[in-house]
């Protein structure tokens, strides 16, 4: 059963090749080009590193696994706040905006270090970078405020991006693609399955199951 599927499969594919062809040319570089009419966006990032109280910054890396890990759970925390709605509502209402919907926020920060980094995506670069900056800013507040740390200290400042960083055009049309060749091939599956013709006296065959013992020829 299992074979006369594939059979079946790479016979559908055969017979609608072209269309499926097609299709999948057809679809990806409409989807392409549209990628071109959606607006620039813009990617500003800064990267911060989580100090303890009672730390000196200028001792280095001498510090015990205990309380590297312990540090590193701070650094998990501060990312919650990092993204918590106090943060936000701070931050919109220090710029003048009614919210930061039209921002996207990622955080990550590794598992091996205290370092934090911060990516704000928006459509006005300038934006972008200096809410990038006051969400860091206002996360060193509230942390030093609710957690017992010395300082969320930037190690690199966000700065404006010169070149967008999206829309992705060439994954957008091979997105694009993959969605026409599956429309082509569900079309081509259902009209398959829908035709319910006999074609020859094989498939004659194999719908009554007895053998075919003669033909009649087509009078006109």
């Amino acid at each position: 059963m299992d074979t006369v599927a594939e059979v079946n499969t790479i016979e559908l594919l055969k017979k609608n090749a072209l269309l499926l062809i097609v299709a999948t040319l057809v679809v990806g570089a409409a989807a392409f080009g549209i990628s071109y009419l959606l607006p620039n966006e813009y990617t500003a990032s800064t990267s911060m590193y989580v100090l303890m109280r009672n730390e000196d910054p200028n001792m280095g890396a001498a510090i015990s696994q205990t309380e590297l890990s312990s540090a590193q759970m701070v650094a998990n925390d501060v990312v919650k706040i990092l993204t918590s709605d106090r943060v936000k509502g701070d931050v919109s209402a220090d710029m003048g905006l009614d919210n930061l919907n039209a921002y996207k926020i990622n955080v990550t920060n590794s598992s091996t270090t205290r370092v934090i980094t911060l990516n704000v995506t928006g459509k006005d670069p300038r934006l972008a970078a200096q809410v990038a900056n006051a969400i860091v800013d206002d996360t060193s507040n509230v942390a030093v405020e609710v957690m017992s740390i010395q300082s969320v200290s930037v190690i690199d400042e966000a700065k404006v991006p010169n070149l967008p960083s999206g829309p992705k055009h060439v994954l957008i049309g091979a997105v694009g693609a993959v969605a026409g060749f599956f429309l082509a091939f569900a079309f081509a599956y259902l009209r398959e399955v829908m035709d319910t013709r006999v074609r020859d006296g094989e498939e004659a065959s194999e719908l009554v199951g007895v053998p075919v013992v003669g033909h009649f020829a087509a009078v006109e």
